[in-house]
């Protein structure tokens, strides 16, 4: 009788629990909404950091749970959410712009690596500088760069990921990246498994002016393509600014390296 009324109590406990969880999903959507338009309208930084530091503290919570690889947070513009198509990989990145000048970043990892293991998280925050993105280095979660990935494609057991880093008022950034899975977990960034004019790239980085818009996309998989860079005149004092020209370069994926090519043909491939 004494364990019949335990198994009772276990099975409301763990209904009454997963129904608490659920109503939590419904509800953060919203609640992730009215803090980031807060920070909108917000004048004072102090106040925007706060707010986001909310923000910081449901998506800790959020990102724990196993359904954050399963449950998708709609109409949230501000917050990007990336899957692999191999479903190992959840990224989630959103930027805190100050009024002081500085670009924050936020980023969470999740990894899984089999469908019966539970997912790791890795939490990242970088901020824009001065310095450049180095592309012969192996970057960490302690000196992350800093940038707001939106899109992913596996290959073979790493994956390419395409960012964008405002960088200061006078540069931005498109970042072609590789992001690795060590066996304990651990990620890093940067493989030189890309290829341009001969050398080995960990990654690539175009940079351009800042007020200017340069396209970066996988056009279908084992490509990436993205706006050549030109120079032009931006008035009377032989400024020059840098930005899309008429012509597209990319990356071709071919036995395991991606090797830079340039004059792409752009137009959408057939299906």
């Amino acid at each position: 009788m004494k364990k019949r009324i335990y198994l009772i109590i276990i099975c409301t406990l763990a209904f009454l629990s997963s129904r608490q969880v659920s109503g939590q999903n419904r509800d953060l959507p919203g609640m992730l909404r009215h803090l980031y338009n807060r920070i909108l309208f917000t004048v004072s930084d102090e106040e925007k950091v706060r707010l986001n530091d909310s923000i910081v503290l449901l998506m800790d919570r959020y990102t724990a749970a196993d359904s954050a690889f399963t449950h998708n947070l709609k109409d949230l513009r501000f917050l990007g959410q990336l899957s692999s198509s191999d479903s190992k990989v959840r990224i989630y990145t959103w930027n805190l712009v100050l009024r002081e000048g500085s670009n924050r970043y936020f980023c969470y990892l999740l990894y899984k690596p089999g469908k019966r293991s539970q997912h790791r998280v890795t939490k990242l925050t970088g901020e824009n500088r001065q310095e450049e993105i180095l592309t012969g280095r192996v970057y960490t979660p302690d000196d992350w760069y800093g940038a707001l990935y939106y899109a992913i494609q596996p290959s073979r057991k790493d994956y390419v990921v395409l960012g964008l880093d405002f960088g200061t008022n006078l540069v931005s950034r498109k970042i072609i990246d590789i992001l690795r899975f060590n066996e304990d977990g651990s990620v890093v960034f940067g493989k030189d498994i890309l290829f341009k004019n001969g050398s080995p790239l960990h990654r690539e980085v175009i940079e351009y002016s800042s007020e200017g818009v340069v396209s970066m996309r996988f056009l279908k998989k084992g490509l990436i393509v993205f706006d050549h860079i030109d120079t032009f005149s931006a008035g009377s004092d032989n400024e020059k600014s840098r930005g899309a020209g008429l012509s597209f370069d990319g990356y071709v994926y071919k036995k395991g390296v991606w090797t830079f090519t340039e004059g792409i043909d752009a137009r959408n491939p057939k299906k």
